[in-house]
């Protein structure tokens, strides 16, 4: 009798466990996103009988969602305010889409978030200051949008971010001194902007960098001596900007680039260390591998 009471135990345990539920709030959340993004146009639409962890780029651990990938899956109109109250999530990944409206403020409420990637769309608005909130960020991606505004100092709180893409958007004022701060940072891509000013001294501290795209906007001044100790290089684009002076790129001693732009108008210039023989361009979208 007590084996049957033993086995009948289990077998209800198993069963909860395979049926477990997130969180009304989360679920409503989701159904929010997915109504707002036009889900029924979507490549690979979520079948709303079944359950959470079945739908198609949903992650759920512990009956809490943390991943949702819907890269290049035809998602169209504004992200849900409710996007806020998916406390838990980890990865949020909407690039390559057609998304529209304002930067979602509620993103920034996302605590626990480790990688935010809406490249490839068509947002607007301004990144909030409460981005600087979300410390376990790894990789901040938003290229290729019409974000606007000055890039907010707060970003220098993200001590943990190795990448951070904001290129081809309207950005504009000066680059904050404090992505100084981020030391762990090995990409960093602001091409294309209307961003200006000088250079931060204090981005010499980036000895972790590999990638540094800076061309294409009205950036001026002399390029820092402190970026002498960029010894890890590996991508260096500055070209299409207004610097006076290039001396200190004399001094820098780096491993052979994979690319170096600079505005080569500038005859005086003797460089040392660098292969330029083995330099090309560089392909500035950093784009992702597209699923299938």
């Amino acid at each position: 009798m007590k084996k049957i009471y033993s086995l009948s135990f289990s077998l209800f345990l198993l069963t909860t466990v395979c049926f477990a539920e997130i969180s009304k709030k989360e679920k409503k959340a989701l159904m929010d996103f997915y109504t707002s993004t036009n889900g029924q146009h979507w490549v690979k639409k979520w079948d709303l009988k079944k359950p959470v962890s079945q739908w198609y780029g949903v992650k759920v651990v512990d009956d809490k969602v943390v991943e949702i990938n819907l890269f290049h899956n035809n998602l169209m109109g504004p992200i849900s305010s409710e996007i806020g109250k998916l406390e838990h999530l980890e990865v949020l990944n909407l690039a390559f889409n057609s998304l529209t409206g304002n930067f979602p403020q509620e993103i920034a409420s996302l605590n626990n978030l480790k990688v935010l990637k809406l490249e490839m769309n068509r947002l607007k608005g301004e990144l909030p200051m409460e981005i600087g909130n979300l410390y376990q960020l790894e990789e901040l991606s938003a290229f290729n949008n019409f974000l606007t505004g000055k890039i907010p100092a707060t970003v220098g709180n993200l001590r943990g971010l190795k990448i951070l893409n904001l290129s081809s958007n309207d950005f504009y004022g000066d680059i904050p001194s404090s992505l100084g701060q981020l030391t762990q940072l090995e990409t960093l891509g602001l091409f294309e902007n209307k961003l200006e000013g000088a250079i931060p001294n204090d981005m010499g501290n980036l000895s972790n960098l590999k990638e540094l795209v800076l061309a294409n906007n009205n950036l001026n001044g002399e390029i820092p001596s402190e970026f002498a100790q960029l010894a890890s290089l590996e991508v260096f684009q500055i070209q299409n900007n207004n610097f006076s002076s290039f001396k200190a790129l004399e001094f820098l001693e780096t491993k052979e680039y994979l690319v170096f732009d600079y505005d080569k108008d500038d005859r005086k210039l003797e460089f040392k260390d660098i292969n330029f023989s083995k330099t090309k361009m560089a392909d500035t979208k950093f784009e992702d591998d597209i699923e299938e």
